[in-house]
């Protein structure tokens, strides 16, 4: 299906998809916080959104299964701060 939108949306949508990035990573640094603060029955739902958001930031299947396992908060922050630097 296709849409017409105003040349307003239109610019949203554009600014929106190119700072997709900088929101996926501003995302992944509250799941961290989440991730911190997480009992044990929700740390698995706040994982999913993590190793999603991660995904879509591409960073390598091979570090995600790694971040995963190791199941650490601080990894994930380092992460987002090396993603910052980037």
């Amino acid at each position: 299906m296709t849409r017409d939108f105003s040349p307003h949306q239109q610019k949203i949508i554009q600014r929106y998809y190119g700072n997709s990035d900088a929101i996926h990573l501003q995302k992944l640094g509250e799941f961290v916080s989440e991730l911190f603060l997480a009992e044990t029955g929700k740390r698995d739902r706040v994982w999913d959104r993590i190793v999603a958001t991660m995904k879509k930031l591409e960073v390598p299947e091979s570090r995600i299964a790694h971040l995963r396992k190791e199941d650490k908060p601080e990894l994930i922050a380092e992460l987002v701060k090396e993603l910052e630097r980037k």
